[in-house]
């Protein structure tokens, strides 16, 4: 892959990014790669860079740096609207699963990438739709998970649960994780769900303090479609989509979930593996 145009979009009022985004796209242009920045980027510089809305960039680039955390990644790749266009995830501080890529990395694995020297991983996404009334009302894209969760009010929510047509159980629980195997070690980890490797091509599909004690996480191939049925009268559920965007469900509301047609290319370090990083970000091994 040639690169000549590179986009950057990084954490709203982030303070390194005035530091990094400067002499990176002085660095760039040296080396006769274009730039456009999303419009937080110029906001972060002060507003002396052309910028563009994040969700116009991916037709305008070759490659996307994404200076933050995980949240400015899912933010991004939701911005690609289902373009493959290559994402380099740069961790500005936090945990960050997802981008593992330091700051001390950046200039190095740009330099391979320019060179077309680049390991890339695919990531499969969510299509969520939302029918209410048998009318698909709203859809969206997830590359960790979409959750449906209960307000403020502490009451049990009420979920009939189907799986390619056939009824799986009705889930009385504070709330049910949709997730792919990216978002396996986000909220679904924190909830009890397992770890499941990039590669493995499956949902897992974890309740939320359930109140009745079998009712475990489930591993599906992601080939299925997953249908949740809000059978809760008066408590509000809400749709969450990668912990960034949450639309209120009604009573009879069903949230339908498959696998996208799009997907996220992710640029991976050259020398580390993905049990390398989950052993460093979750302390594996360390008394």
């Amino acid at each position: 892959m040639r690169v000549k145009k590179i986009g950057i979009t990084s954490k709203p009022l982030k303070a390194e990014v005035r530091e990094i985004v400067p002499p990176l796209i002085e660095w760039l242009r040296e080396r006769h790669v274009d730039v456009c920045i999303d419009e937080e980027t110029a906001a972060a510089l002060g507003g002396h860079e052309v910028c563009l809305a994040r969700d116009q960039i991916p037709a305008q680039v070759d490659l996307i740096v994404v200076l933050g955390g995980d949240g400015t990644l899912l933010a991004t790749a939701r911005a690609l609207n289902g373009k493959p266009v290559p994402l380099l995830a740069v961790n500005l501080g936090g945990l960050g699963f997802l981008t593992v890529i330091t700051i001390d990395e950046l200039y190095p694995t740009l330099e391979r990438v320019i060179a077309g020297d680049l390991r890339t991983e695919r990531r499969v996404q969510i299509q969520a739709e939302i029918v209410h009334d048998g009318q698909v009302v709203a859809e969206y894209l997830a590359l960790n998970d979409v959750v449906l969760n209960k307000g403020a009010i502490a009451r049990v929510l009420d979920f009939d649960v189907w799986v390619d047509q056939s009824f799986i159980s009705t889930y009385k629980a504070d709330g049910l994780i949709v997730s792919t195997p990216t978002g396996s070690t986000a909220y679904s980890l924190a909830a009890g769900g397992p770890v499941v490797a990039p590669a493995v091509a499956a949902f897992i599909m974890t309740p939320i303090c359930a109140h009745t004690l079998t009712n475990r996480p489930v591993v599906l191939p992601d080939s299925v479609t997953i249908e949740v049925a809000v059978k809760s009268q008066r408590e509000p559920v809400y749709l969450t989509v990668d912990g960034q965007e949450g639309i209120n469900l009604q009573s009879e509301d069903t949230v339908r979930i498959k696998r996208a047609a799009s997907h996220v290319v992710l640029i991976q370090p050259p020398h580390k593996t993905y049990f390398e990083i989950l052993r460093q970000k979750l302390k594996w091994g360390e008394r």
